[in-house]
């Protein structure tokens, strides 16, 4: 008898095991982000909403259905004040909600996004909005011409390189006590790769 108990339980977790489908290391969850996430707003722990707007299918069967959400937090985000720096948003997806209610433990990285031109991701998943580009040059140029004319016109040709000097100054000065921010508006397209090979039921997303 028991015996028999225990090959019935072999059975029942054998026919379990056989009902799931194991999503391998690197498969891509495409998503549309619900939150608007920003580096002047958003802080360590703000929680995130995504929903997955192309299906996962393995052997034929739709494991990770359209409309399934994806929820998450932020955990940094940082506006750096230096020239070469870029503000960053770092994201970790927690949980999918399928459907139907059942909540599977997601462990994946951001790997792009539909962002704006200058921005990427890194290694580490990180969001990294964009540097300082032509319109900063241009400022800064901007504001090395306008000392140099009003130099000139003061005192001459010596005037045109002092008032040059403090333009340039003045304005690089400006430059880099600004903030550089960024966003990850509501909207944007987000891929994500899982780290880890994730087991999932057929049947979870109905």
């Amino acid at each position: 008898m028991k015996k028999l108990t225990v090959l019935a339980a072999l059975s029942f977790f054998a026919s379990l095991a056989f009902a799931q489908t194991s999503l391998p290391t690197g498969t891509a969850l495409k998503m549309k982000l619900e939150t608007t996430l920003t580096t002047f707003s958003s802080h360590a722990g703000d929680p995130f909403q995504a929903r997955v707007t192309e299906a996962v299918v393995a052997d034929g069967k739709t494991i990770i259905p359209i409309g399934t959400t994806v929820q998450g937090r932020v955990t940094k985000t940082s506006e750096p004040r230096r020239v070469a720096g870029k503000p960053t948003i770092a994201l970790f997806p927690e949980t999918l909600v399928m459907p139907n209610g059942d909540r599977f433990m997601l462990n994946a990285t951001l790997v792009d996004t539909s962002a704006h031109r200058g921005s990427d991701v890194n290694a580490e998943g990180q969001f990294k909005g964009a540097g300082h580009d032509g319109k900063d040059l241009t400022e800064i140029g901007m504001g090395t011409g306008g000392g140099m004319l009003i130099g000139g016109l003061v005192g001459g040709g010596q005037g045109v390189l002092i008032g040059g000097a403090i333009g340039a100054g003045a304005t690089v000065t400006h430059w880099l006590s600004k903030h550089r921010s960024t966003t990850l508006p509501a909207g944007t397209q987000l891929v994500m790769e899982l780290n880890r090979p994730m087991m999932m039921s057929p049947n979870s997303g109905q």
